[in-house]
């Protein structure tokens, strides 16, 4: 069946919005080389987009004539305010971008474990509001939050989950009470397989896993360019994976014993002690990040080589003892890689998050090399690119999203 004059046009207008979004301002002409419509039914669709304030003049192209055709059309990017949240444990970080993903103010806030719950939510609120107001007048549309835990996937609330603060959820309910925008929740891994897909390792791929690497454990599962979330919103808690290597098994409130008690920061830092390497000076990295990428550099620096025979420990922190310690590393990742890979046959595993980003090529290839021997299933490693950053990148992405799809959408709908 045909479609009807309203729909086409709605139609159209999608699809000269993405090429906007996409490929920055353009012609009326490139607009109609691009889209393959027809010179007036382009002139229409620049018309309606005109008038409803979404589209805009922004300047000429280097064309000799002059006329309508010469005119750069753009999206007009301060139609709307987004926002994007990535609540941790420990704390929050928020920025605040135009439509088009532009960051127009950013700022982050520790939060305490001894801080009270109410404390924590009107800390965390205010410093949303404020930023918000630093990046101008305009109200919020759109909030997308990146947070640890699982999503319902029937009403997208943050679900209660043992271990986590109890601020988080309450943050939740006080950004929609108070903010006159759309509020979005995400898992945070969700959200950062989500940035590394869109602008980071796995930009070619429309099947990965991203195994997050970074104060805790995660995973998230992209399948033919779709993220998989599972009947409860648990696909990827990998962290409760019963492995070989620990002293006890995971249960229901806790993931100790799981595969969190083998690559978690805080595993990370004591295997590196067992190797003689130790660091106070972390600043905002975790501690674990810091002890991989000085292990990474030191073994680039004393041309040892990961995976080579052990060498005797020696008084310092050397290149041996350096790979000595990313060996055992990828030994243990590897244990997650390859029963994500066993499962699913992705293809190709993201190791994500600062541990991630931080090992970079060596330690993906590390853990490559041993998944080829373990597993008869071919699966590319890579290294995040975007590192602890990506939840905030992808809950930008949401929140813009979302927005999009509202102000795109036809008047009619």
């Amino acid at each position: 069946m045909p479609a009807s004059p309203s729909t086409a046009r709605a139609i159209n207008d999608r699809l000269a919005l993405r090429l906007l979004q996409e490929e920055g301002p353009l012609t009326a002409g490139q607009l109609k080389q691009l889209t393959g419509l027809s010179r007036p039914t382009v002139a229409d669709l620049v018309e309606r987009l005109t008038e409803a304030g979404l589209v805009a003049v922004v300047g000429e192209s280097g064309e000799q004539r002059r006329g309508p055709n010469a005119r750069l059309y753009g999206i007009v990017a301060d139609r709307a305010r987004l926002a994007a949240l990535d609540v941790r444990t420990e704390g929050v970080a928020v920025l605040v971008a135009d439509l088009l993903g532009g960051v127009l103010a950013e700022a982050s806030v520790p939060i305490g474990g001894d801080m009270g719950t109410g404390p924590a939510v009107e800390q965390a609120v205010a410093l949303v509001e404020r930023t918000a107001k630093e990046a101008g007048a305009a109200p919020l549309h759109t909030v997308g939050i990146g947070a640890p835990g699982l999503i319902d996937p029937a009403t997208g609330e943050l679900r209660d989950s043992s271990g986590l603060p109890e601020w988080h959820r309450r943050l939740v309910t006080a950004l929609h009470d108070r903010l006159p925008a759309r509020v979005i929740v995400e898992n945070e891994t969700n959200l950062a397989a989500l940035a590394e897909q869109r602008e980071g390792a796995a930009r070619d791929r429309d099947t990965f896993v991203l195994l997050w690497l970074g104060l805790g454990t995660g995973a998230a599962v992209v399948l033919d360019g779709a993220l998989r979330r599972g009947a409860s919103g648990g696909t990827g808690e990998i962290g409760f994976l019963p492995v070989p290597g620990t002293r006890t098994l995971p249960s229901a409130t806790d993931c100790d014993g799981g595969f969190h008690s083998l690559a978690g920061s805080a595993a990370i830092t004591r295997l590196a002690g067992e190797h003689g390497l130790f660091t106070a000076d972390t600043g905002a990295e975790p501690q674990a990040a810091v002890l991989v990428r000085r292990s990474v550099e030191a073994v680039a620096r004393g041309g040892a080589t990961a995976g080579a025979a052990a060498a005797p420990p020696t008084s310092e922190a050397g290149p041996e003892q350096a790979g000595r310690f990313l060996d055992a590393l990828a030994d243990r990742l590897a244990i997650g890689a390859a029963s994500l890979a066993a499962i699913l046959d992705p293809g190709c595993v993201v190791l994500g998050g600062e541990v991630g980003q931080a090992g970079g090529a060596v330690l993906a290839g590390l853990v490559e090399a041993r998944l080829a021997r373990m597993s008869p299933l071919v699966t590319e490693v890579r290294a995040g690119v975007l590192g602890g950053g990506a939840v905030l990148r992808g809950a930008l992405l949401t929140a813009r999203d979302g927005a999009q799809d509202e102000l795109f959408a036809p008047p009619e709908r």
